[in-house]
């Protein structure tokens, strides 16, 4: 979802300039005149949406520096850029203390404040990455941490809260990729465990002979190459929750051990004369269905009802595609910070074919996804050409998997949509429509009817019942537009 930016300028016409050159760049603008009115504005429903706040210092009322304390009270996070008439340092250290994130002195550039707000984006959503991580090391990464809003999800989290209030083990089922640790992490941020060891260990990716030493530890010189004590992933995790990826990976003679220790809560370390007492929760993870693994004798029936005693089932995310949108979104704001990347999102009809696409890789598959088309992309928003694997959905639909539409930085105007037209089969690049004049005001109606005809005619090569189509109009409405603006007909070849 592209950030919205708020002006906050009493001067109408710094505000009409600066919401042309945000607009150009392709991030929806909201104004407020005056410092109370924009502190009204952050705390309502539509303020919401705010991502970044443009702050003039000297306004009539309540000034610019106490509209940035105020507002940084409550929205702690919000970048502010602030702009001044007057460039002195005092006021450049003291908007800074008051932790503006950056400051430009009027009249700016158009390259300059679009550096400026793309920088301060990119800077909050690392901000935010980092805060996220930090939290996931030190255990308190919890449910409100989770990507997404779909029923299916929201079932996810409402069973979760329930299973973090107790000690009782888990068994997390579900496809691979679905995010089953996140789950587990997010468990363990809600239970009183919080900020204790969260111990992982990938149960499939361990050598067979290893799968004892490492956990529950071996003694200095209980076998070739032990070379030194080791205490083993139980130990590691006592006090906090110690989560077993694809426990079903487990081999046979593993799985009556790992019994002993939910039984007895204690783990006998090889060589060692005596156990050692342990208290960890356990969370076990699958993408197998033990209870066919029982049937089979594949799995031991009585560690299958130890470890499955509260089951958590995470659904793929082809059963949760209402969360695909805000996936994408988080994954295009985290990796335009991670690469110095200015991706604003991706194209409406685009979007409706990841969305719709099946992921069989589920979650990780579309980050990986979304990481590549993010490296590779040429445009401000995500083409069908970003995703080559997808082409024969996109050609199944009629989408264009050419090169994307590319506007001049120094020279293309604003468009009406929030993404870029559809992608013409002409070698030239069509310009884009614009919305104000030289001067900041808003163009006549007629006047931009007029061009976006022309801009339509020329994207879809003359092809009347496309254009029409597309411009939302009948062709008869179409031909008496095409007298009216007195436009000729342009077709390929």
């Amino acid at each position: 979802m592209v950030k919205t930016v708020l002006i906050v300028d009493d001067d109408p016409t710094q505000r009409r300039l600066m919401r042309a050159v945000c607009e150009k760049a392709g991030y929806p603008v909201l104004q407020a005149d005056s410092g109370e009115s924009a502190l009204s504005l952050l705390q309502s429903q539509q303020g919401q949406d705010v991502g970044l706040m443009m702050l003039d210092l000297r306004m009539p009322g309540l000034g610019g520096m106490e509209t940035l304390k105020r507002a940084k009270s409550f929205r702690e996070d919000l970048p502010v850029i602030v702009l001044t008439a007057q460039g002195g340092i005092d006021t450049v250290v003291e908007a800074m203390q008051n932790c503006a994130t950056d400051f430009f002195v009027k009249p700016a550039s158009p390259e300059r404040i679009i550096v400026s707000i793309n920088n301060a984006l990119n800077l909050t959503t690392l901000k935010g990455e980092v805060s996220r991580l930090k939290r996931k090391h030190e255990g308190v990464f919890g449910f409100s941490d989770l990507i997404g809003s779909s029923a299916a999800l929201a079932h996810v989290i409402k069973v979760g809260e329930r299973a973090a209030a107790s000690n009782i083990p888990i068994l997390i089922s579900g496809e691979s990729g679905t995010g089953k640790e996140v789950i587990a992490r997010a468990i363990q941020g809600s239970s009183d465990r919080a900020g204790r060891p969260f111990i992982t260990v990938n149960c499939g990716a361990i050598p067979e002979n290893l799968v004892e030493s490492i956990l529950f530890g071996h003694e200095k010189g209980s076998f070739t190459g032990a070379s030194a004590k080791h205490i083993g992933k139980f130990q590691e995790a006592n006090g906090g929750t110690i989560f077993l990826d694809e426990v079903g990976e487990l081999p046979a003679d593993m799985q009556v051990k790992l019994l002993r220790v939910l039984q007895e809560s204690e783990v006998d370390p090889i060589g060692s004369k005596r156990t050692v007492k342990v208290d960890v929760r356990v969370i076990s993870a699958t993408n197998r269905d033990l209870g066919e693994e029982v049937k089979t004798g594949g799995f031991r029936e009585d560690l299958y009802y130890r470890l499955n005693v509260f089951p958590i089932e995470v659904p793929p995310l082809r059963e949760r595609k209402d969360d695909i949108p805000a996936l994408i979104d988080y994954f295009i704001g985290r990796y335009n910070a991670e690469e110095r990347r200015d991706v604003r999102g991706v194209r409406h009809e685009v979007l409706e074919v990841l969305a719709q696409h099946a992921w069989p890789g589920n979650v990780r598959q579309l980050e990986n996804t979304i990481f590549r088309a993010v490296v590779l992309a040429e445009d401000a928003y995500l083409s069908s050409s970003d995703f080559p694997l997808l082409a024969e959905e996109f050609e199944a639909l009629g989408i264009e998997s050419g090169p994307p539409i590319l506007a001049s930085e120094d020279t293309a105007p604003p468009r009406i949509a929030s993404a870029p037209i559809p992608a013409s089969t002409s070698t030239e690049t069509p310009e884009a429509v614009t919305i104000f004049d030289r001067e900041g005001h808003l163009r006549s109606l007629q006047e931009i009817e007029k061009d976006l005809i022309e801009l339509a005619i020329e994207t879809y090569e003359g092809k009347m019942s496309e254009i029409a189509r597309r411009l939302g109009m009948g062709r008869s409405t179409l031909y008496r537009k095409l007298r009216e603006h007195d436009l000729e007909i342009k077709r390929a070849g």
